[in-house]
């Protein structure tokens, strides 16, 4: 095998790679990125065994073949490479990587024959949707993820199709957070899925955010087509709890508060809240809210800002990032918060017309 490509080009994909098996420190075959050079294309596979990832970048060839690489010195080397062409002479199981000047190295390689078979989506059923959707979606949900590993069928993200739309779901049983997307045309039927986190922050890192992401389920496995990357990931095997029955149905008692306002204001009184239980108390009355720290050895902290409210006075005690991280990822300028009492979930959503929501139970008062 020897071929000659742009070093940026190689690095970029690299570094996901890496990402994808970092946890495997020792040399060893899942350890390794597979390198496959054929038709002047140089084709690219990382797997931990249930994550995996291929490209492909152009590279220009002279003779096919295959090889494997530890990633992580591999990665070193490209980061301090000089920026232009990098050579790659493989011979007797021995890589060669120069810049045919004044600098080489050369690594072994296990046979590429060892290297995992990653699983194959040729039967599968696709269906299209649009990358900036999938994103946001993600963004909606994943940071309601449940961290739990007791509570293995809460570690991701639910996904099923109800009708025309793709829904997406994440609880960690204190908070939920859902979104759905409109489907144009007709979308072949899967079960409802449980999808790790580790794929769907890896596309939300390599999404271009332009075109579509063609993605498939089969066999507890997902597909996932993007541009000139693929991601394949073994789903959570567990049934995901019924969400239907915790949305609220009828919550009468409404304010709306500028999303900033909230969010700043929360990031400061915080300072001062414990960092182990998070909790802060909101005393919502008309026109205002206050929001306070609990009272702790270090001090306690309080701050008022505008809101409308018509409604009598009424306190609740919240977990400050519960609130906060939906605050993040919502896009619009003014937000509407709807409830019953406060020992009650609140549930978030856009002034707007929007295809998100989240709720939130509160904590304890004491």
């Amino acid at each position: 095998m020897i071929f000659t490509c742009d070093k940026n080009a190689v690095l970029k994909e690299i570094v996901v790679a890496n990402e994808i098996i970092s946890s495997h420190n020792v040399l060893s075959i899942l350890s390794s990125v597979l390198l496959d050079a054929h038709d002047d294309t140089l084709t690219i596979k990382a797997t931990d065994l249930r994550v995996s990832f291929e490209t492909q970048i152009p590279i220009s060839l002279e003779s096919p073949g295959k090889a494997t690489l530890f990633c992580g010195k591999f990665l070193a080397i490209l980061r301090n490479f000089p920026d232009g062409d990098v050579f790659f002479i493989e011979e007797e199981g021995k890589i060669t990587i120069e810049n045919r000047g004044n600098i080489k190295f050369q690594m072994h390689s296990i046979s590429a024959d060892n290297f995992p078979e990653i699983p194959n989506s040729e039967e599968a059923q696709f269906f299209s949707l649009s990358q900036k959707k999938f994103v946001y979606m993600i963004r909606q949900t994943i940071f309601a993820i449940s961290g739990d590993e007791t509570r293995y069928f809460m570690n991701g993200v639910y996904m099923e199709l109800k009708g025309d739309r793709i829904v997406m779901v994440a609880t960690d049983g204190r908070r939920l957070s859902h979104v759905y997307a409109v489907q144009e045309g007709e979308t072949p039927d899967f079960p409802g899925i449980i999808i790790p986190p580790k794929v769907l922050n890896l596309f939300v890192k390599l999404a271009s955010g332009e075109g579509d992401i063609n993605l498939a389920v089969a066999d507890k496995i997902l597909f996932a087509h993007f541009d000139k990357q693929k991601l394949t990931s073994a789903l959570v095997d567990g049934q995901f709890p019924n969400y239907s029955r915790v949305i609220p149905e009828d919550q009468n008692s409404r304010f709306t508060i500028n999303r900033m306002e909230l969010s700043d204001a929360l990031r400061r009184v915080s300072l001062l809240s414990d960092q182990k239980t998070k909790r802060i108390l909101l005393s919502l009355s008309r026109g205002g809210i206050v929001l306070k720290s609990d009272e702790s050895g270090i001090g306690e902290a309080e701050e008022k800002i505008d809101c409308h409210y018509d409604g009598p006075r009424i306190e609740f005690a919240l977990n400050h990032s519960y609130l906060s991280d939906p605050l993040k990822v919502i896009e619009q300028e003014s937000i509407l918060v709807k409830f019953t009492d406060s020992h009650k979930a609140i549930t978030i959503v856009s002034l707007e017309e929007s295809t998100f929501f989240h709720i939130v139970m509160p904590m304890q008062m004491e």
